[in-house]
């Protein structure tokens, strides 16, 4: 099996690995369990931590995990400091215009976090359409630069404030500075942190593809990536993913009957 060798600073894969046709840098940001996260030694550990390792078995690649921040994520691919993105990546017409994408080996249903005095006062409920969601006058949005928690609500004409981490927009809502941020399985963690001051609107805005990325015109990567995403269910991949981790995921959205077959399906 091929070692996974980790990397936590850009700056150590300068020194010490460059790219070559037998290494397959990998980037994604591990704070995110459990997706693309870390165990209790540090070492990667996730749903696509999982996917990631037996992409490389696929490809015949050593396999090495960049950690790397959301946002900086297309950067590093298009700087050449990684090869691919897998990372819950949303595929969106603004990045498609600077990545290639694959085909989706997930789905996400976006959802929305959402300041409970403004819930409260806009009689926003589990029941509410998606089309009277986002009919609520003078509603205040926040997001991260360049995600679907952008994208999304300017679809529908809001302006959106955009910021460069989960935190600072996460803060804005529980106080009240801005009222709702669209969003996938993260703001799950979000609203249970944050009981008092948020609800979560869970009719699903969109099904959203969730693909692996790599540079504009690596079509040789990007073919073997779409063979190995083909055979990833008749090879049994699927069902290892649901054994070793349909547990975690029902913890993960506080609901024990939810498994990853909610994200693995459309």
């Amino acid at each position: 099996m091929k070692k996974i060798i980790v990397l936590i600073l850009l700056s150590l894969l300068l020194i010490s690995c460059s790219s070559n046709d037998d290494t397959l840098r990998v980037g994604m940001d591990l704070r995110f369990y459990p997706f693309t996260g870390m165990d209790s030694k540090g070492n990667p550990s996730g749903i696509e931590v999982d996917i990631a390792k037996a992409l490389g078995e696929y490809l015949n690649k050593e396999v090495v995990i960049i950690n790397t921040e959301f946002p900086m994520l297309i950067p590093a691919l298009q700087s050449e400091e990684i090869d691919i993105v897998i990372g819950s990546m949303s595929v969106t017409e603004d990045r498609e215009e600077t990545v290639d994408f694959s085909q989706p080996y997930m789905y996400d249903k976006i959802v929305a976090l959402v300041n409970k005095d403004f819930a409260d006062l806009n009689n926003v409920s589990e029941d509410m359409s998606v089309e009277n969601f986002f009919s609520i006058v003078d509603a205040k949005f926040i997001g991260i630069t360049g995600s679907v928690a952008v994208s999304i609500p300017q679809s529908y004409g809001f302006e959106v404030e955009a910021v460069t981490s989960d935190a600072v927009a996460e803060r804005e809502i529980i106080i009240g500075s801005a009222d709702i941020l669209v969003g996938a399985y993260t703001l799950y963690g979000m609203h249970d942190t944050n009981k008092e001051t948020t609800i979560m609107y869970k009719n699903a805005i969109e099904l959203s593809d969730i693909a692996m990325a790599v540079k504009e015109g690596n079509a040789e990567l990007l073919s073997g990536v779409n063979e190995f995403i083909a055979q990833m269910e008749t090879s049994g991949l699927n069902d290892q993913l649901k054994e070793n981790w349909d547990q975690e995921i029902g913890k993960k959205l506080f609901n024990d009957s939810m498994t990853l077959d909610y994200y693995l399906s459309r």
